[in-house]
Parts: C-alpha cells; sequence; structure tokens
C-alpha cells in the first residue's frame, strides 16, 4: 500500500483543497495561464465589482465571454470529482474547498462543498434579493430580474452574478481555516498556491500537525513539507489510489 493510500485510509475527517487543475481536466481552460483570459486587462478590469455597479449592463457580455463559453458550459466531472465523491461513499468525512466556480463537485456527488470563489450558475438580484439559475442567466444577454410586487410591476433590476469578481472578498475563509486545523488530513489538488489568501490555507493545517497531500502537475511552496507530492493529473492519480463509482 502506498503512503498516499494509507493517509487515505487512516483518515475520517479529510478536508480538501481543489484548484484551476482540476477543472482543466474537464476542458475548461485555466485563466491564469499565458495563454488564458486573465491576460487580458480589459476584461479583468471589466470582471471587478466596481465595473458591475458602474455599467452593470455592459458588464454582463463580458462576464459571459469568460464564463459562458461553449467549453464551459459544456464541462462534465471527470474523474478527480467522481473520485473525491466516493470518498463520501467509503464513509469519510469530505469538505471541499474549491477556487473553481464551475459546479462540477456537486454535480458529481460532494455534498460538502465551499465555493471560496462563488459559481456562475447562480445569481441575485442586488435589489429584492432573488435567486436564479443557470437557465435565467443564460436566457437573457443581460438577465434581470422578473419579481413582481403585488401591482403587477417588476422589479428589472440587473443582476449580479453570484461569483466572487475583483475587488470582492473570498467566501467561507475563516471556516477552511477552522477546517484545516482540525482535520486529520488535507488534500491540495491542481492548485499551485500562488494566490493569497486561499494560499495559506494548507499553513494552517501544517501548524497544527496535519498531514499533508499534494497532487499538482507544478510545483507549491509547500511541497517540502508535504507527506505525499505526486505530479500528475488528479483523475489519473485519484482513482490509483481510492475506487471511483
Amino acid at each position: 500500500m502506498s503512503v498516499f493510500q494509507k493517509l487515505i485510509e487512516n483518515a475520517s475527517n479529510i478536508v480538501v483543497l481543489t484548484g484551476a487543475g482540476m477543472s482543466t481536466e474537464s476542458g475548461i481552460p485555466d485563466f491564469r495561464s499565458d495563454a488564458g483570459v486573465w491576460q487580458d486587462e480589459a476584461l479583468v478590469h471589466a470582471m471587478s465589482d466596481s465595473y458591475l455597479r458602474r455599467f452593470p449592463q455592459a458588464f454582463w457580455p463580458k462576464f459571459k465571454q469568460v464564463f459562458m463559453r461553449p467549453e464551459y458550459l459544456r464541462a462534465e466531472p471527470n474523474a478527480g470529482h467522481r473520485a473525491l465523491a466516493a470518498l463520501e461513499r467509503m464513509g469519510k468525512q469530505v469538505a471541499v474547498f474549491t477556487q473553481n466556480v464551475d459546479g462540477l463537485h456537486q454535480l458529481a456527488g460532494s455534498t460538502t462543498v465551499f465555493e471560496l470563489h462563488g459559481s456562475v450558475r447562480k445569481a441575485e438580484c442586488p435589489a429584492c434579493m432573488q435567486s436564479y439559475g443557470l437557465d435565467d442567466i443564460l436566457a437573457q444577454e443581460v438577465p434581470t430580474c422578473r419579481w413582481e410586487n403585488a401591482k403587477g410591476g417588476e422589479c428589472r433590476a440587473v443582476l449580479h452574478p453570484d461569483t466572487v469578481l475583483f475587488g470582492q472578498q473570498v467566501r467561507h475563509l475563516e471556516r477552511a481555516i477552522l477546517a484545516a486545523a482540525r482535520c486529520d488530513l488535507f488534500l491540495v489538488l491542481g492548485t499551485s498556491l500562488m494566490v493569497d489568501p486561499v494560499a495559506e490555507l494548507p499553513n494552517y493545517a501544517r501548524a497544527a500537525g496535519v498531514p499533508i497531500a499534494v497532487v499538482n502537475l507544478e510545483e507549491t511552496y509547500i511541497d517540502g513539507h508535504a507527506e505525499v507530492v505526486i505530479r500528475g493529473k488528479i483523475g489519473e492519480v485519484l482513482p490509483q489510489v481510492f475506487p471511483v463509482f
């Protein structure tokens, strides 16, 4: 039995941090790569909270250019997503903290998922707080609220995406810090740990003496403190460690 397998077998409370490498295996491009959309400074500027509030009508076509591309909309969970869901079915307590906004962990069957950067599959009206799903977002070029008051008048406010924009705070960070320090195995999957504050999460596990395992194609700063470091694709590595159903 490999060291990784032994860590999985002995752990009952597992915390997982996933990044872009988890989603690229489902065909979703890495936004921060050399050819990624974040190399376009104009798009980066438009994907900010301040731009949304100032130019809501102009914001949504740009948002959809980034997050509603065909490869994004047709993406499905890969073997890595399914492996994490399988861990739950094996009786493990698994909390997934993901930097991805695609919702693929939930589609794969994981039940405890904290989306640190929100989700592209949801939106909310800033005026009346009505919630909307992906179909509603796609139905209009600029999604607006259809809530009606008692007199039959529609709200018509431009929706805000659930996705965390530049200038907004990462979500669930305090919960993630506590979970990292209290689990008995911390998995780093598909993230190079380059962007704070999420990049600091493995340090909280390390400080608490929690064993860390890393599966990533590139080096990370935590590699030298991890019990296991594997250079490989998550969807190829995890099924070799535990079964995927």
